[in-house]
């Protein structure tokens, strides 16, 4: 008996296959690749017993495991499944998609105001790295930081120089926390982050680094570290440093960046 195979098969072979990687590397990262592989053998002693050998009554009790398994997977990988949806509408061709449906560019007054809200994060984050000040910026861009914002204390201010220095001293009861900027204004400060248990990130980069990468691996938010330890200037995007910057590149990247939220 021949089996006929036609695209529509390999096309669906191919997605399962991507799928399944995707997946791989998503419990990988969180390092819950054990219990994805022990889902996948269940699976697949699930699909020999109930398809291939038809074993009626073990079938039957492991279909009514899997049916409530779902739901129980669900709420045991909430955070892991967010992350593995807004990794796919974070993606560069789906974004490029949205943006069709969007203003196509900022103009030259709301990129001055830009400007002018994101220089005193710059002439901050200098005057904290000469200091040797740790501290640890977070700045929303699409994906609101609502819950973010509600494990610290609202500050509901102007961006300003002073303010920002102020919130890091090492002696301000915030300095320890995340400070969150959206709309152009401080939304509040000591802020509790996501850390990142990426195990390549570098073992001399602290837990501010490691916080800054956790957030922006979770969602598209910038974050600024200033390191307490060298003074060195951060900052992380989806996932990935860029270490040791210039105030003209830090400057430039949070322009850039922000500007082109979409």
């Amino acid at each position: 008996m021949f089996i006929s195979i036609g695209i529509k098969d390999i096309i669906d072979v191919l997605l399962v296959a991507t799928m399944l990687y995707y997946i791989y590397r998503l419990m990988r990262e969180s390092r819950s690749l054990n219990v994805f592989v022990g889902i996948l053998i269940f699976i697949i002693v699930w699909l020999f017993v109930s398809h291939v050998i038809d074993m009626t009554l073990l079938g039957a009790i492991m279909d009514k495991l899997v049916s409530v398994g779902v739901i129980a997977l669900i709420v045991l990988f909430q955070d892991d499944i967010r992350k593995f949806l807004y990794t796919i509408g974070g993606h560069q061709r789906m974004k490029a998609f949205i943006r069709l449906f969007k203003p196509k560019h900022q103009s030259d007054a709301d990129a001055a105001e830009l400007k002018r809200a994101l220089i005193p994060i710059v002439m901050a984050a200098m005057s904290m790295s000469k200091g040797k000040v740790g501290a640890l910026i977070v700045l929303e861009r699409n994906v609101p930081l609502d819950d973010v914002v509600a494990t610290g204390e609202v500050v509901n201010a102007d961006i300003n120089q002073r303010l920002i220095e102020n919130i890091f001293f090492k002696n301000s009861p915030l300095h320890d926390g995340a400070m969150v900027i959206s709309n152009k204004r401080i939304k509040a400060a000591g802020c509790i982050l996501p850390v990142s248990h990426d195990l390549n990130i570098p073992k001399n980069l602290g837990l501010r680094h490691r916080a800054a990468l956790g957030i922006s691996q979770e969602c598209d938010a910038l974050a600024v570290v200033v390191s307490e330890e060298n003074g060195g200037i951060s900052i992380a995007k989806n996932g990935e440093f860029r270490l040791k910057l210039s105030a003209e590149e830090l400057e430039t990247v949070l322009t850039t960046e922000m500007g082109a939220r979409s």
